[in-house]
């Protein structure tokens, strides 16, 4: 079966019935039992994965947005029932709960596959540091796949499976996208849980993911994204679903190094190559400024010659105490330099990084996104053994500082070097800007006009995919999933995005005499309650004859929700509550009308 993985192809081929969910997770094991099997650490059981597939199969695949999309984990984050490792054996745990983003998924129809392989406690920039081997770049073995999340990048640039889950402290998940022609979203530090997540550094971790194109990680990122109280990092995202600065627009200034910052490592190829994309983007419209790349420099030499070394050791101390003869030898010499440090170390460090902080916060006023390399340079694993520390180091000139500065990041693929191997560059702008900086990934890619990873597939849209030509709506009643008006969305195309609540602050009343049966809700700051929500996109070119069939006295307006955004949805004017039955207490619509049957 010569398919893409990519979720518009198989959701295509769902939705025709050209194949089952079932069909996907065959040739999903196929192709993971003829390819490296260094790239995968652990792969759940075939009854296992089929029993998900057939549970999926039961349901309207226009009711979940990832719908049977495999996925593939790093093996530092935990799948229910499988094995974490974090690729060190005596490490080993089974996992009695999916991580909190791998169950948001697994909810919205995508099927985790396995555990992928990586650095050793997610250390290095390489991909060669773990007991269980080097996962073969998908373009040259001779090279290095990068790291840390070397499984996770190369297991979806080969095909097997639609997007992935690696991590991104240091440039995890941007550097093996780099190196093996995928998309590497490095999501705003807390938006996506890390809760499940094997700690590297825990005040800097992200959950990364790695897809084929731009549109995939915007899928996945849609879904995995909200605020989880059980994780100490976590924020809510301040921008509204809605708000342009979210988005795309003409007209935007990005900001490069100037050339004396520019770092290369003698490779020139890189250079010509960052060179043409830099003026892909001009001609596609955006703005060229120079910049002083000095701050951002500085703050990524803290990284590692700095006290965030010490949350490395923080992470896994009692092992390296009690069995250090586990770790990896490059590993072990990095990690075991965090217990040298002092609290006044820790603070010096922290002034430092707070002023490089606040010499960066003007920049953002004159530019809309920075693009620089995502790496210098490539290197082959000869090369890399022979210098494994200062190697790797070079790798992070242009990703260390990403997490300290508090930044969202995208690396994007945009050539091919002399030696048919991969080159791309990273879009970087302030925290909470994702989405924006995934939409212009999406214009530079089609501008590229390369293939998807490793694969033979091209999908190229000749307009922005039509959920990015949509804004989300929040419902609460008779238009939910399987209740009567749920089909005045579908008929205009909009497609489930996910569940969630309300803030607490809301009341939710059965309005008499409407047929079919709805509910009216309303804002209430002292006595409100938190209502059950489901979020729809819908194409903002539908939402005025959809409007038009809400009948008085329902409207829309702006709705809080759990993680303390705003999304336009469903509320109910005040009056026509007076005579009306409170069911605030079931603080649900479909628990309502459970209770009333």
């Amino acid at each position: 079966m010569n398919l893409s993985f990519d979720t518009t192809t198989l959701r295509e081929g769902y939705l025709s019935g050209k194949f089952t969910v079932s069909d996907i997770i065959r040739e999903v094991l196929a192709r993971i039992e003829a390819g490296d099997s260094k790239i995968w650490i652990c792969v759940d059981t075939a009854d296992r994965l089929l029993a998900q597939a057939k549970e999926i199969e039961e349901k309207d695949p226009n009711s979940l947005p990832l719908y049977g999309i495999p996925f593939a984990v790093k093996d530092n984050i935990d799948v229910a029932k499988l094995p974490t490792t974090a690729a060190c054996p005596d490490y080993r745990y089974f996992a009695d709960e999916d991580a909190t983003v791998v169950a948001q998924l697994r909810a919205a129809g995508a099927i985790p596959i396995g555990k992928t392989n990586l650095d050793q406690f997610a250390t290095g920039l390489v991909g060669v540091r773990s007991p269980y081997g080097i996962p073969g770049n998908a373009f040259d073995p001779q090279y290095i796949p990068g790291g840390s999340s070397s499984g996770s990048a190369v297991s979806v640039a080969l095909g097997q499976v639609s997007f992935s889950l690696g991590t991104d402290t240091a440039g995890s998940g941007r550097v093996p996208a780099c190196f093996n022609n995928l998309v590497g979203l490095k999501p705003s530090r807390g938006l996506l849980s890390s809760t499940g997540l094997v700690p590297a550094c825990k005040s800097l971790d992200c959950i990364s993911i790695f897809a084929l194109n731009a549109f995939d990680a915007q899928a996945a990122l849609r879904v995995a994204a909200s605020y989880d109280p059980s994780d100490a990092y976590s924020r809510p995202n301040p921008l509204s679903l809605e708000s342009p600065r979210r988005a795309y627009r003409d007209g935007m200034t990005f900001g490069v190094p100037s050339p004396e910052q520019l770092q290369f490592f003698g490779d020139e190829n890189y250079l010509n190559l960052y060179l043409q994309s830099i003026a892909r983007l001009e001609a596609l419209g955006f703005k060229k400024q120079v910049i002083d790349f000095s701050p951002f420099l500085a703050a990524a030499r803290l990284l590692y010659e700095g006290p965030w070394v010490a949350e490395r050791y923080w992470a896994i101390q009692d092992l390296i105490k009690d069995a250090p003869e586990a770790l990896h030898p490059v590993t072990r010499a990095i990690i075991e330099k965090g217990i040298d440090g002092t609290a006044v170390d820790a603070f010096d460090a922290t002034y430092k990084l707070q002023a490089f902080r606040q010499e960066t916060l003007s920049l953002w006023e004159s530019v809309d996104f920075l693009a620089t390399p995502t790496a210098g340079t490539h290197y082959t694993i000869e090369q890399l053994e022979a210098d494994p520390i200062q190697l790797n180091s070079n790798l992070g000139y242009y990703t260390n500082f990403m997490n300290l500065l508090d930044l969202s990041s995208v690396a994007v693929p945009t050539g091919f070097t002399p030696k048919k191997m991969p080159f791309g560059i990273t879009l970087i702008a302030p925290a909470f800007h994702d989405e924006k900086l995934l939409s212009i990934a999406h214009k530079l890619q089609l501008a590229s006009e390369l293939r998807m990873g490793a694969t033979e597939h091209q999908r190229f849209e000749p307009v922005l995919p039509a959920q990015w030509d949509s804004a989300p709506i929040a419902v609460c009643g008779a238009h939910m999933s399987g209740l009567p008006l749920n089909h005045q969305l579908t008929e205009l195309g909009a497609t489930f995005q996910r569940s969630t609540s309300t803030s607490p602050r809301y009341r939710l009343y059965a309005l008499p005499g409407t047929n079919p049966p709805k509910p009216g809700m309303v804002r209430d700051e002292s006595n409100g309650a938190a209502i059950e929500l489901e979020l729809w996109n819908l194409p903002q070119s539908q939402w005025a004859a959809f409007i038009s069939q809400i009948p008085s006295p329902l409207g829309i307006g702006n709705i809080e929700l759990s993680d303390g955004s705003f999304v336009k949805g469903f509320l109910c004017e005040q009056w026509a509550t007076s005579q009306a039955e409170e069911v605030s207490a079931h603080r649900s619509w479909r628990e309502y009308l459970r209770a009333r049957s």
